[in-house]
């Protein structure tokens, strides 16, 4: 989570400083050689709204916030490799650009725009990045951004955890299924999509970690409990 967070943090202020710039020379934009540059930039942040400006202010405090969290975790005696850590990272890195940028050829929407639905979805972001500042809290020094083993790991089954296994990525796929709302355009759909399945992976790959850690009490937790979507999973 560390390693993304910091992505997530630079890509998306990078994104909001270069949607700045366009917004400020739109009316009179560079003459000569840069023209071209200008304008495939200005393409991509024209879906941007009020609102997405907003959704985007609300993942930087969070990636801030969590930045600052991974501070306090317990260190690490076994973790995923390398290579699943690695494929985890750069499907969500493309999904996270694909629900922000209006990519060419993907900007159908599938939503109409529409100022309630984009405030709906902004105040159910909120209730989201909420959930994930309580599942992080209460699992404290035990969290850890990768599938792994920290020294003296316990099975955690305290706030939001005595319902759901994994309310962090509940959490982070909610902000995510907000944002694509606000957006509308497909972009953000096919991104979504493309976190949810890499958020899947990683939750079957931890369960079997965690199974294999904790063994029967871990099994007993996972009967009387949800996955990451009540109801669903």
């Amino acid at each position: 989570m560390t390693a993304r967070a910091r992505t997530l943090l630079w890509s998306t202020l990078g994104g909001a400083a270069v949607g700045a710039l366009v917004a400020r020379y739109a009316e009179r934009p560079p003459h000569g050689q840069h023209n071209a540059a200008f304008a495939w930039a200005s393409s991509l942040l024209a879906g941007f709204t009020p609102a997405l400006y907003i959704s985007l202010a609300l993942w930087v405090a969070f990636s801030l916030y969590w930045e600052v969290a991974a501070a306090s975790a317990a260190p690490v005696e076994r973790r995923e490799s390398h290579a699943s850590r690695w494929v985890h990272l750069t499907l969500v890195s493309i999904g996270q650009l694909m629900v922000f940028l209006s990519i060419p050829g993907l900007r159908t929407r599938f939503l109409p725009s529409s100022v309630v639905t984009g405030a709906i979805a902004l105040a159910i972001q909120v209730l989201f990045v909420s959930l994930g500042v309580w599942a992080r809290r209460s699992l404290g020094r035990h969290w850890s951004g990768a599938i792994a083993a920290t020294q003296g790991q316990e099975l955690v089954r305290a706030g939001p955890y005595r319902a759901l296994r994994h309310p962090i990525y509940t959490a982070l796929l909610g902000m995510y299924a907000c944002t694509a709302i606000i957006s509308g355009e497909v972009h953000a759909l096919l991104g979504f999509a493309l976190i949810t399945v890499s958020y899947w992976r990683k939750v079957r790959l931890e369960e079997q970690h965690l199974s294999s850690h904790f063994g029967p009490s871990y099994s007993e937790y996972r009967n009387a409990t949800w996955g990451a979507l009540p109801g669903l999973f």
